[in-house]
C-alpha cells in the first residue's frame, strides 16, 4: 500500500484547492446537520412534553385536545379511581384542562395562534418538569395567567405585570414557567376554572392523571375505555405528544436530505474536478509509484483515501460551523394543533457523526473517477509525456 503520508503531504502541497474543496464540503454539511438538528429538536420538544407516568383523556373518537370534550362528572369520577396516584396532601394527582388556541401579536409583527391551558393547581405536580421561573403561580379566582418562556419576548404583553385581552377580559401576566424545554414552554397557562365560562362552556378538553404504577397502563387503558359510564380514549402522555411530532419530522428530514443531496451534487464535481487536476499534475509521481512496484489498486485506494481524507477536513469543518446554532431558539407551526410551537435546535454527537458519514460518502463518490484515473496511467505513456 502507498503510505498514507503521501496523501497527506499532498494535501498540503495544495493549500488552496484543497481549502477550497474543503469549504463545499463543509457548507454541504452544516445544512445537512442544522436541519436535521432543527428536525431533532422538534422531536424532542414534543416528546419531553409528555411523561410515561401520566395517562391523557380524551373524548372518543378525538385525536387532539381541541377535538375533544369532557365533563365534570367524568372527570371527578376519573379522579376517584384507585389507579390514579396520590399527593403529599392525599389528593389525587388529576388535572381536568381547558384548551384553546388564540391568535396573538409577534413582537416582529403578524399573529400565530398559541395554546392557551386552563389547569388545576394540582398540574404543577402531576408534570413534574413544570416549575416557575419568574414570578409566581396564578391565584385562584383571579384573572391571572402564566406565561412559558419559550414565548416571553416573540410576543407582545407577555412580560409580567403586562395584560393579555382576550376573551372579554383582561388577564394580568403573573409569571414565566419552565418545563424542561417541552412544547408546555410555548403555552399560556390559567386556572381552567377561570377559563371554562369564558371558553367553551362547562366542559373540559382533557384530564391528566398521574398513574399509581405506569406499567400498569394498559389495564388502566381498558379500565377506562371498557366503562360504561365514559365515552373516553385513553392515551400514555408521552406517546401522545411524541406521535404529534412524526409528519413535521417526516417533512424536515426530507427536506435535509433533498436539500444537502443538491448541494452535495456540486460539492461531489468540485472534489473531481480538484483530484481529477491533481491527477494530471502527479503523472510522473504516480509512474514513479508504479516503476517502485506499487500495482493498480493500490494507487486507486491511496487517491480514494485521499479525497476521503479531503471530504473528512470539509466535514470537520462543517460541523464546526453548526455548533454555535445549538440551543438557538426558533419557532414552528405544530401541524397537528397548528399552533406555535417554540423549541431549540439540538446539534448531538449522533448528528455530527451523520454529517461526518455524509462528508465521508460524498469524498469516496468524488474520488472514484480521478483514483480510477491514476491507477490506469500508462507508464510508458508517463514517461514519454514528461
Amino acid at each position: 500500500m502507498v503510505p498514507i503520508v503521501y496523501n497527506v503531504r499532498s494535501l498540503r502541497r495544495r493549500p488552496i484547492s484543497t481549502l477550497a474543496t474543503a469549504l463545499g464540503m463543509a457548507l454541504v454539511v452544516s445544512v445537512f446537520v442544522a436541519m436535521m438538528a432543527l428536525s431533532r429538536g422538534f422531536r424532542v420538544a414534543l416528546r419531553e412534553t409528555g411523561s410515561p407516568e401520566n395517562v391523557l383523556v380524551l373524548r372518543t373518537g378525538a385525536d387532539t385536545e381541541l377535538s375533544s370534550g369532557i365533563g365534570r362528572q367524568t372527570a371527578a369520577a376519573i379522579a376517584a379511581m384507585p389507579f390514579v396516584a396520590l399527593g403529599p396532601d392525599h389528593r389525587p394527582l388529576v388535572s381536568p384542562e381547558v384548551y384553546v388556541l388564540l391568535s396573538l401579536e409577534r413582537t416582529t409583527g403578524g399573529d400565530a395562534l398559541v395554546v392557551t391551558r386552563g389547569v388545576s393547581p394540582q398540574a404543577f405536580q402531576v408534570r413534574k418538569n413544570v416549575r416557575i421561573v419568574a414570578g409566581r403561580i396564578f391565584n385562584p379566582g383571579a384573572p391571572e395567567i402564566l406565561v412559558g418562556k419559550s414565548i416571553v419576548g416573540r410576543f407582545t404583553n407577555t412580560g409580567i405585570g403586562d395584560t393579555l385581552a382576550f376573551a372579554n377580559r383582561r388577564w394580568v401576566v403573573v409569571g414565566h414557567f419552565a418545563a424542561g424545554g417541552s412544547a408546555f414552554e410555548s403555552e399560556i397557562w390559567g386556572e381552567n376554572e377561570q377559563f371554562m365560562p369564558v371558553f367553551r362552556g362547562e366542559v373540559f378538553q382533557s384530564v391528566t392523571f398521574r398513574m399509581n404504577d405506569p406499567a400498569a397502563f394498559p389495564a388502566v387503558k381498558e379500565s377506562l375505555e371498557k366503562d360504561p359510564r365514559f365515552r373516553i380514549d385513553a392515551h400514555r402522555e408521552y406517546d401522545f405528544y411524541a406521535n404529534q411530532s412524526w409528519q413535521l419530522n417526516l417533512v424536515l428530514n426530507i427536506a435535509a436530505v433533498f436539500i444537502a443531496g443538491i448541494m452535495g451534487i456540486g460539492a461531489i464535481f468540485g472534489a473531481i474536478n480538484t483530484l481529477d487536476a491533481s491527477v494530471a499534475a502527479r503523472a510522473p509521481e504516480i509512474a514513479v509509484l508504479r516503476t517502485l512496484g506499487f500495482p493498480p489498486r493500490s494507487i486507486l485506494v491511496s487517491f480514494v483515501l485521499e479525497a476521503v481524507m479531503l471530504s473528512l477536513l470539509g466535514g470537520a469543518m462543517g460541523c464546526l460551523l453548526t455548533l454555535p446554532i445549538n440551543g438557538i431558539v426558533t419557532s414552528t407551526t405544530n401541524w397537528v394543533s397548528f399552533s406555535e410551537v417554540a423549541f431549540a435546535f439540538r446539534v448531538t454527537p449522533d448528528l455530527l457523526a451523520a454529517g461526518l458519514v455524509f462528508s465521508a460518502l460524498m469524498g469516496l463518490v468524488g474520488g472514484l473517477f480521478p483514483a480510477w484515473r491514476a491507477a490506469r496511467q500508462s507508464i510508458v505513456h508517463v514517461m514519454r509525456a514528461g
